[in-house]
């Protein structure tokens, strides 16, 4: 159940960056594949899946991350949905069809 929004979440956030779900799973610091990831990372988190969950499916997909890397993402992610009403649109978006 949770990797279903975990991957509905991912084809939802590469789609609304117009990146392929290979670019997002990517070690990169290419800054809008960072954004992507790290709006990834806010939708799981408020879902809420436990980040423990979201690492094994990005493990799955071949990317590592740690879960410090996950909160400090987290809190980006906040600070752009808070500054800039095209990202809080967005997610609203992303959230009001996860079901």
């Amino acid at each position: 159940m949770k990797k279903d929004i975990f991957d509905y979440y991912a084809n939802s956030v590469a789609k609304q960056f117009n990146i392929t779900l290979e670019q997002l799973y990517t070690q990169t610091k290419v800054s809008h594949i960072v954004d992507a990831r790290q709006i990834l990372y806010y939708l799981c988190i408020e879902r809420p899946i436990k980040k423990s969950y979201i690492k094994t499916f990005l493990q799955e997909q071949g990317y590592e991350v740690s879960h410090s890397t996950m909160e400090h993402g987290y809190k980006k992610a906040l600070h752009l949905i808070e500054s800039d009403p095209d990202f809080l649109t967005m997610v609203k978006d992303i959230q009001q069809n996860d079901n």
